[in-house]
């Protein structure tokens, strides 16, 4: 891939220069000194990927993610020091696209601190973009989803999910009536920040699932681990290593497909934001079981991916704004 570094700090480039020395079917396209150069530089030479660090002068890296994301769009991983001090601001870019956050290499002892999981999240999200399109599914018979209390609500996001995530999540009053799961593609790292952070914006209680945990009405579990998030014919959730081919961790498409073969109840499919195609064909699975879907639509989506490709197998039976997302399932699960 054609990479861009956005750092003002020397000693910081440097170092991903070296860590990029390791995978030479990377090249580096140019280096930005602040947030402002690297949008008129995307703007003359848009790059196959970002590596985006948060604290910059003239403009920060949210704020540079918010405006490639919306003008010269490509993919952005975050690559900062002390990421947990900056949790807040991390989340903030995701919510405006990126893709992905990592520690910056640290320069000095050999092999580059760092520098394997850099290169880690650089692969993946290679594999990512160049995924194929998925043959379009036949339209499935439905039973009358309305006719029924929901009682689970399955949401997966990726890019652009948090900010999306506590948008969907005012909307819903303190007594909503139905559990709900979160799936979103972020390290086992920053899962329990995230976590707090949505706690702290959202009317419903905000904790990472547990081993054994049964969705409960009310509160909202987010997945916690590099592990899939599964949901046992017991009812009960877990965490799964397998199945292993799968880009990110947790995924979207296991964690829909384990509710389409266990829940028992009624349940409703949500995909938001995201690159990629993860959680399309779970949600035509969920679908296909008879339970609602629904995609957020393209003009409210960060990243228009995932429910793109769910629309392309027409796996959601109702394509909505963000802003409608919630009211739509106050309305289900009255």
């Amino acid at each position: 891939m054609r990479i861009g570094i956005v750092n003002d700090m020397p000693l910081a480039v440097e170092a991903l220069h070296r860590a990029l020395t390791r995978a030479p079917e990377h090249q580096v396209a140019w280096v930005a000194g602040s947030g402002a150069e690297a949008v008129r530089r995307c703007r003359e030479d848009t790059p196959d990927l970002l590596l985006m660090d948060l604290l910059m002068p003239e403009m920060d890296g949210v704020e540079a993610t918010r405006q490639i994301m919306a003008n010269t769009p490509c993919a952005i991983l975050i690559v900062t020091s002390d990421v947990e001090r900056h949790v807040s601001r991390v989340f903030e870019a995701m919510g405006h696209g990126a893709l992905d956050v990592v520690a910056t290499p640290v320069l000095g002892a050999t092999p580059l601190p760092d520098a394997a999981a850099l290169l880690r999240k650089i692969h993946n999200l290679g594999l990512l973009l160049g995924q194929k399109t998925a043959r379009k599914a036949p339209e499935p018979a439905l039973r009358d989803s309305n006719s029924c209390r929901q009682s689970l609500v399955a949401i997966g996001a990726s890019a652009g999910g948090p900010a999306a995530l506590v948008d969907l999540l005012k909307q819903l009053s303190p007594g909503f009536p139905a559990a709900i799961v979160l799936v979103q593609h972020v390290d086992e790292s920053f899962a329990t920040g995230m976590a707090q952070w949505l706690a702290s914006e959202s009317p419903l209680p905000v904790r990472l699932a547990r081993m054994g945990d049964i969705p409960q009405p009310g509160c909202v579990l987010l997945a916690g681990t590099n592990d899939h998030l599964i949901l046992q014919g017991s009812g009960e959730l877990a965490y799964s290593a397998t199945p292993s081919a799968h880009i990110y961790r947790p995924s979207i498409d296991v964690f829909f497909d384990s509710v389409t073969a266990n829940w028992k109840g009624e349940a409703i499919g949500v995909l938001l934001t995201g690159m990629g195609r993860d959680g399309a064909q779970g949600l035509l699975n969920m679908r296909q079981r008879g339970f609602m879907t629904i995609a957020q639509d393209q003009a409210s989506c960060a990243v228009y991916g995932m429910p793109k490709a769910a629309a392309q197998l027409e796996a959601a039976t109702e394509i909505l704004p963000l802003a409608d997302i919630g009211r739509r399932l106050m309305m289900l699960c009255d």
